[in-house]
């Protein structure tokens, strides 16, 4: 259903692990991207490891009360069917339209993705069976819990087309980085070029650190002058 999932390579996803959603709304602001933080998006578990991987979309509308009921779990056209469609490496991205009073997944659907290799589950909803959840160790960030079902407020409607999620138009294969902070969307198309500068971000502002460590005062540090910049590039040449 929808576009085909694809794969993300080991290498980018080491990389991008290594990179925080602070500095890659930075690099996405200087393109011109300012909407690309999950708003409703916060990590279930304390500690949350940063994660990233491949958008497989998920979307719900609201409920209709002939579509949204138990019955519909056994559709050909349900959330039990799409997990059957996520591939390992993936992370789940759930448009719930930011409902908190239904549970999109609960423990027996995390306990599957799991078993599937999917990386995380990230949506603008909650979840339901909390302890379930956290026992499945797949990581989640959303809005937290409710006991109610998904058909209880929603209509699960497809998988792997364009949805919205936290007020942020996620398309499937974008790149998905989530860590404590929240949950980022890099664009497909750009995942190329935004690499190489926010792994570069994060070594300048490692050492911008080190400089205030020191007691470097921040005016002329940060945002960096000529002679910040020549000091930088300077350290920079020493580590080569």
């Amino acid at each position: 259903m929808g576009t085909d999932p694809l794969p993300l390579d080991a290498e980018v996803v080491r990389v991008l692990s290594g990179v925080t959603t602070a500095t890659l709304t930075t690099v996405l602001l200087k393109k011109g991207l300012r909407n690309v933080w999950l708003r409703g998006a916060r990590p279930l578990q304390a500690h949350a490891q940063r994660l990233a991987g491949r958008a497989f979309t998920l979307r719900f509308v609201p409920a209709r009360e002939d579509l949204a009921t138990p019955a519909s779990w056994g559709s050909p056209i349900s959330t039990r069917a799409a997990i059957e469609a996520m591939p390992k490496g993936c992370i789940a991205l759930v448009d719930a339209m930011g409902v908190t009073d239904a549970g999109i997944f609960g423990d027996i659907l995390c306990s599957r993705m799991v078993k599937r290799g999917v990386t995380a589950l990230v949506s603008d909803g909650v979840v339901r069976d909390i302890e379930g959840v956290l026992g499945s160790q797949l990581p989640v960030w959303c809005q937290g819990t409710a006991a109610p079902a998904s058909v209880a407020g929603l209509t699960f409607v497809g998988w792997q087309e364009p949805i919205g999620c936290g007020g942020v138009a996620v398309f499937p294969n974008d790149v998905i980085v989530a860590d404590a902070d929240g949950a980022v969307v890099i664009p497909a198309a750009l995942l190329e070029a935004v690499i190489p500068e926010a792994v570069e971000q994060e070594r300048f502002e490692g050492w911008i650190m080190g400089e205030v460590a020191r007691g470097v005062p921040l005016p002329g540090l940060y945002p960096p002058d000529e002679a910040t910049r020549a000091r930088y590039a300077a350290w920079v040449r020493q580590q080569a």
